[in-house]
């Protein structure tokens, strides 16, 4: 049977990032794609101009009724908004007999997507149901409060992460100077580095969903954590390398990389 992997996540009607962008992912690593929308945005590659968040109720009942009839074999969380949202899904979660992948995302590439008290919400609710957190530096540092700028302060924010309840974490290094270093800190006590070239390019929308999502489509074929990792890297830096030079700002990736 093919597997079967869930977003849970804001739209994003440009395609590059959010629910179109991971159900894009989704499809490119052989799996079936579920999604689940939390939040609505008026989007471009140049600008944010408005979100609207979608009910918890709404959400949850969502939720349900996936879990009933074609329960996935991974899910994603990306951008929650609200912090009823954020609570509804941490509730759900617990309940969650696979893995979950969390995407903390506090903005986009152009703007807030967090309500008021969601951040506090995420961090206490719903990290210590993540199975791989996945903060970039400035969300890793927002979480721990540490600057988080160099290998050792994203070895130091990984196991600090890792105290307050998520079982693996991967701490993006993207906007470090040099090299996009990735480091992964297990609850096994394992440290993994994934390391790649930088490319120089605007065209990042949607990177980190997509690196989310093909972690989570490799989790729900039953790829080892890592393992699944280093697929995701090597396939988001060729589809940054590829991009197809879409919009004249922060343009999407190449989805078909």
């Amino acid at each position: 049977m093919i597997p079967v992997a869930l977003t849970i996540a804001g739209s994003d009607p440009s395609g590059g990032a959010g629910l179109q962008a991971d159900l894009k992912t989704f499809h490119r690593f052989g799996v079936y794609g579920e999604a689940i929308p939390t939040l609505i945005t008026v989007q471009n590659s140049l600008r944010l101009t408005r979100v609207e968040h979608l009910a918890a109720d709404l959400v949850e009942a969502q939720i349900q009724a996936v879990l009933e009839d074609m329960p996935p074999n991974a899910a994603k969380t990306g951008a929650l908004g609200s912090r009823s949202v954020v609570e509804a899904v941490a509730s759900r979660a617990r309940g969650f007999s696979f893995p979950l992948v969390v995407d903390p995302v506090l903005s986009g590439t152009l703007g807030g997507l967090l309500g008021e008290g969601a951040f506090d919400a995420l961090i206490a609710h719903l990290l210590p149901r993540a199975f791989l957190l996945t903060p970039n530096l400035r969300e890793a540092s927002a979480i721990t409060g540490l600057a988080v700028q160099d290998r050792d302060s994203m070895l130091a924010a990984g196991k600090t992460i890792l105290a307050l309840g998520a079982k693996n974490v991967l701490v993006k290094g993207g906007h470090l100077a040099g090299n996009a270093l990735d480091l992964l800190v297990t609850g096994a006590g394992a440290i993994h580095e994934f390391n790649t070239e930088r490319i120089e390019t605007p065209h990042t929308h949607g990177s980190g969903c997509t690196y989310s999502a093909a972690i989570t489509a490799e989790l729900a074929k039953g790829v080892p954590l890592a393992d699944a990792i280093l697929s995701a890297k090597r396939f988001v830096t060729e589809a940054i390398a590829s991009n197809p030079g879409l919009g004249s700002g922060h343009g999407p990736l190449n989805h078909f990389a």
